[in-house]
């Protein structure tokens, strides 16, 4: 056995995550450390076993079917990596195109789609209330259709991004974090400074500051949330991230200032989103089908933004972090000025300096993805992780 190999395998070892099998990935804040560490772990171990030419197909046939009622780039072709890593096809859902159109209920689509499904992805993130609900809806169709023995298997739901959380995101941020830094040991006491920044388009989620705030407040950093008057994130996630802080020795505080979240940070997360007020007042908007009141919503939320051009990443607060060497993370695409459009989230010079740290960052993802359904799909992981290295069955022949 491969030493680095083995290494991950011992370290799962240690750990509790049981109850991951057959289950579901939701929110981040709704699984345990060592649930969280496993994700990371088994992240790491495909990683490795990939770029060392073994090939990690766990499934001779089955679906990954994915569901994006949003756009995305990073995320779909993540999805689409993580199962064929794992070996299993995927099928893309175009609500345009099936008969939801037609009346078709949750329930039935739900287990129409899942007769040979292993996993289901979803982005639902537009609609305040509605995202995480559907996800659960799908969840509890599935396991009723496999109870009832219409299905064979429960296919296990990955978050591919809520109106609450947007978990692959945020778990491959923290990835980064943590090789970056040389381990979660060195995570204590950092400082984390995610703030709003100022964009030119209307409506951008919250799933990713609240993700950022629930899960890297358990690992003892002092988490700032920074974002004008106004452009408040869900009240309940912040009880979560203040909870989080308590019991792991870091802390959660919040200001009104760029600068101030900026100074001395060790880690920097600068991005777009819109009020959650505002977000709530979309949704309900949306449901009554008052499009001349969404108008005149995103209209007076552009107004809103534009009041707030300062709150940009520029190489003058970078040289105010830690050392002027902050770590830069964003989702990606960042509203970059100059280049994507006239004033963003971040300066050409900054973004460009950070370029292939962001890239690298977004490549955790695919392996993130595929350990959340490893672990869900997979009872013996351990186990599974042994065959495949004694297998060894070469990713790539011409190698």
């Amino acid at each position: 056995m491969d030493k680095k190999l083995q290494g991950y395998i011992d370290k799962l070892n240690k750990l509790n995550f049981k109850e991951m099998y057959n289950g579901d990935f939701f929110l981040t804040w709704e699984k345990t450390d060592d649930e969280l560490e496993a994700v990371f772990t088994v992240a790491e171990a495909l990683r490795y076993m990939r770029e060392n030419n073994i090939s990690t197909k766990v499934f001779e046939s089955g679906l990954g079917i994915s569901l994006f009622r949003d756009n995305s780039t990073r995320t779909r072709f993540s999805f689409a990596s993580a199962c064929n890593l794992l070996g299993l096809e995927v099928q893309d859902l175009d609500e345009t195109k099936s008969q939801i159109a037609h009346g078709e209920t949750v329930r039935e689509t739900a287990n129409m789609i899942s007769f040979m499904a292993d996993v289901i992805g979803i982005r639902d993130d537009m609609y305040i209330g509605k995202g995480n609900k559907y996800m659960h809806e799908v969840v509890d169709s599935v396991t009723q259709g496999n109870k009832d023995g219409v299905l064979e298997q429960k296919p296990t739901l990955v978050n591919l991004q809520c109106d609450i959380d947007h978990p692959t995101q945020c778990m491959a941020d923290m990835l980064h974090i943590i090789n970056t830094f040389g381990g979660v040991e060195n995570l204590k006491g950092k400082k984390v400074a995610m703030t709003w920044a100022y964009s030119p388009s209307y409506g951008k989620p919250l799933s990713v500051p609240q993700g950022v705030v629930g899960l890297m407040t358990r690992f003892g950093m002092d988490v700032v949330l920074a974002h004008p008057e106004g452009y408040d994130i869900m009240p309940e996630v912040e009880e979560v991230a203040k909870k989080n802080a308590a019991e792991n020795g870091g802390s959660f505080t919040k200001t009104n200032s760029m600068a101030e979240a900026f100074k001395d940070a060790d880690i920097v997360y600068p991005k777009s989103w819109a009020p959650f007020a505002a977000m709530e007042k979309r949704t309900d908007l949306y449901a009554e089908g008052d499009q001349a009141g969404i108008d005149a919503l995103e209209k007076e939320l552009l107004a809103q933004n534009a009041e707030h051009k300062d709150w940009c990443c520029t190489e003058e607060l970078m040289s105010t972090t830690k050392d002027g060497k902050a770590l830069y993370l964003h989702c990606l695409p960042a509203d970059i000025n100059g280049v994507s459009c006239k004033d963003g989230e971040v300066e050409a010079s900054v973004f460009d300096r950070y370029r292939d740290p962001l890239y690298k960052e977004a490549s955790y993802k695919p392996y993130i993805i595929a350990a959340m359904i490893l672990l869900a799909k997979q009872k013996d992981i351990t186990g599974t992780l042994e065959a495949l290295a004694d297998k060894a069955t070469p990713r790539h022949f011409g190698e």
